[in-house]
């Protein structure tokens, strides 16, 4: 059977194998028998972001839990992290979130969690493959009535808004909130607001079809023009399930998950609250952040790229920070997972406490030159299979010994290569990439 779980879930075109309705049916109820075989209630939360495929999904999945003889509670549309946040919480034995994240709207996807709030692990999800190989189960034809338990996002809002409690802080300090008309678009500008900051909300008309669609973390732009429009303080922008956040200084410079964690390495550093000198991060992080946090007398560990990644390297490290250069930041005495509206309530406390603009806390922050292209391959074959390949990778790491990083890899959501090369010098970043993308493309292209 094709694996169906890839780095953060199973992702698919909605209404196409692994997001079918058997299958989505299928999975369901095989995690109730799994659920029952760990000795576990059968009590499952699920959410979802704003795709108009969410609710059908999410239908489907009621069906399967149901079929099961377990229990499926809805808590609507709401952000991935709230899921991990009130699955654990709540006591369910599991949580699942419908998204895609930041794909377009035609896409979707389901993520598990374990009672702990964490991603369910990879023997979980070998178990629920083999369990579902057989097959045997349909969804019905007859629909179902689902109403979310209101009471579930006034819990996740309450714990977002005690984050700034006892602080004393200006209720004139105006933002700009980006939410990509998906998971946060009804919660985050509400939270600011009755935090008494002046919230401009963009993109949060979600319409079933235009999440992430030209805005959001993906898309900047037009959230860094508001801001200078605004004369905003910051601005934020999160993906489709708000689990990222991307920003934008008062000056309109748009700044990625490095520069937070930058900011909260020495803003947690200060207040004592920092559990290790490791911050963890992902090979993709800038060397800019990692000579930012020696300066701090702090040490970056990379990761594969993937915040389960992080996450585990954290849990083995006793690290209490890391996160993504995407903008994926975990905070893992409040959440282990990703909370873009949550990263935005650490920043804004950091610039409050300190008295000072976002331009001036990330001030110490160089950052190298970076580019990252995409190459669509037909196949997400081992590299090491074309020598041509592995000859370049090589001729430009050795360029670049000591004064760049180069990183290749597959997407884990898209048919993908990801070419990465930092160094210096500009011209001499983009001219290498291009050298490795289009030598990926030659063997491995969609063309070949």
């Amino acid at each position: 059977m094709k694996k169906l779980f890839g780095t953060d879930g199973i992702r698919a075109v909605a209404g196409e194998y692994p997001l079918d309705k058997k299958t989505i049916f299928t999975l369901a109820n095989v995690l109730v028998e799994l659920l029952q075989q760990e000795g576990l209630k059968t009590r499952v939360l699920i959410g979802r972001d704003t795709r108009e495929s969410g609710s059908w999904i999410e239908e489907i999945l009621f069906q399967g839990i149901q079929a099961g003889g377990g229990e499926a509670v809805s808590s609507g549309v709401i952000p991935t992290s709230a899921v991990s946040f009130l699955t654990r919480k709540h006591s369910f034995s599991a949580g699942i979130v419908i998204s895609a994240s930041h794909n377009p709207y035609r896409d979707n996807g389901i993520k598990i969690f374990s009672p702990e709030g964490l991603k369910i692990s990879d023997e979980w999800e070998a178990k629920l493959e083999m369990a579902m190989a057989s097959g045997k189960n349909t969804p019905q034809a007859s629909s179902l009535t689902i109403s979310p338990e209101p009471e579930l996002i006034k819990d996740y809002e309450n714990f977002l808004k005690r984050q700034l409690k006892g602080l004393s802080y200006p209720i004139d300090l105006s933002m700009v909130v980006d939410c990509s008309n998906g998971a946060s678009s009804a919660i985050a500008p509400e939270v600011f607001k009755e935090l008494g900051f002046k919230v401009i909300a963009i993109h949060n008309t979600p319409d079933g079809k235009n999440i992430n669609l030209r805005c959001g973390s993906l898309h900047p732009e037009s959230l860094a023009r508001k801001v200078m429009e605004e004369g905003a303080d910051i601005g934020v922008a999160y993906d489709g399930d708000a689990d990222r956040a991307i920003w934008v200084d008062e000056k309109g410079r748009i700044l990625n998950g490095d520069h937070t964690l930058f900011v909260q390495a020495y803003h947690m550093k200060e207040k004592g609250e920092l559990k290790s000198r490791k911050v963890v991060a992902t090979t993709m992080s800038n060397l800019g952040l990692e000579q930012g946090l020696q300066a701090m007398g702090l040490e970056l560990i990379r990761t594969k790229v993937g915040d389960k990644y992080v996450l585990e390297k954290m849990l083995e490290l006793g690290s209490n920070l890391g996160g993504e250069q995407s903008g994926h930041t975990i905070f893992l005495d409040d959440c282990p997972t990703g909370d873009g509206i949550l990263t935005s309530l650490k920043m804004l406390e950091a610039m409050l406490s300190r008295r000072a603009s976002l331009s001036e806390l990330t001030s110490g922050f160089r950052e190298f030159p970076q580019v990252l292209l995409n190459v669509r391959v037909r196949e997400k074959t081992d590299f090491s299979r074309f020598p041509e390949i592995i000859e370049v990778m090589d001729e430009i790491k050795n360029e670049l010994a000591g004064r760049g990083r180069l990183d290749v890899r597959y997407s884990g959501t898209e048919p993908l290569a990801r070419v990465m090369v930092e160094a210096k010098e500009k011209a001499q970043v983009e001219a290498l990439a291009r050298r490795m993308a289009e030598t990926i493309a030659k063997y491995l292209g969609e063309g070949e």
